[in-house]
């Protein structure tokens, strides 16, 4: 198949930096089956121009301010192949290696970036998507996530950790209370729970997971059972084993 008769993938950039964005798209133009419909400064940009542009492929750089890559990723989902590029650290090049996930590591090289696109290309004509883990996979071991990333329609809003108040499940879902606020989140408890830090964050239900530094009092209600009073007044069941979890928690704080 020649160029004129390959299809076009379709491809944007995405990079903080005005540098980075014109050596990849320099690179770019060097093969003529990819045409970049967009590039954006930023990851709300480009969470927008993914649902605009639909891309075969994505040029993402890692460390942006506000969104990062990981989050742009949690927002878009897994079904469009990304070439990070990013200046990250070595445990993250291991992992994104080990799911098979294509990088470019700043400065980028004209072998590397030609390697990386081809491994995308093949990616993209067997229709194998990214694999899920790839985003729980490049937080380096014993780091808790800072913030959560929630999406809206093309409105991206993000909950400081430490502002959020308690989670709770909803089927495939999680409601997430901060600030007076509820939001909804495509995620389970379970996985939500792992991305918090233990330490402030507690399963008290299994279906209620709990802000340490927002419980006022545990006070009972019914037979073996307590409710947990946070400083809204809100009240949240807390099971059996919730109770031991909350209480061994709290007395360490003592």
């Amino acid at each position: 198949m020649n160029g004129a008769s390959e299809k076009k993938l379709r491809a944007m950039i995405v990079d903080d930096e005005e540098l980075a964005r014109f050596v990849v798209r320099e690179m770019a133009q060097a093969h003529p089956e990819i045409e970049i419909v967009a590039e954006c400064v930023n990851g709300f940009e480009a969470v927008k121009a993914v649902v605009e542009h639909k891309p075969d492929l994505l040029f993402l750089d890692v460390q942006m301010p506000k969104l990062t890559g990981f989050d742009v990723l949690e927002l878009i989902g897994i079904d469009t192949p990304v070439i990070f590029v990013t200046a990250y650290d070595e445990y993250a090049m291991k992992a994104f290696e080990v799911h098979a996930v294509d990088y470019l590591l700043k400065p980028v090289g004209k072998e590397r970036f030609d390697a990386a696109l081809e491994r995308a290309k093949t990616r993209i004509a067997a229709r194998v998507p990214m694999p899920a883990e790839v985003v729980a996979a490049a937080r380096a071991p014993g780091s808790f996530a800072e913030r959560i990333v929630v999406k809206d329609g093309t409105r991206v809003t993000l909950i400081p950790c430490s502002k959020l108040e308690y989670a709770e499940a909803q089927d495939d879902y999680v409601g997430l209370v901060s600030e007076g606020k509820k939001h909804l989140k495509q995620q389970t408890i379970a996985s939500l729970e792992a991305s918090l830090d233990p330490a402030l964050f507690v399963r008290i239900h299994r279906s209620y997971l709990v802000n340490l530094e927002r419980v006022v009092r545990i006070e009972p209600y019914g037979k073996d059972s307590r409710m947990a009073i946070l400083a809204t007044g809100a009240r949240l069941p807390v099971s059996k084993t919730g109770y031991a979890r909350l209480k061994a928690l709290l007395d360490e704080r003592v």
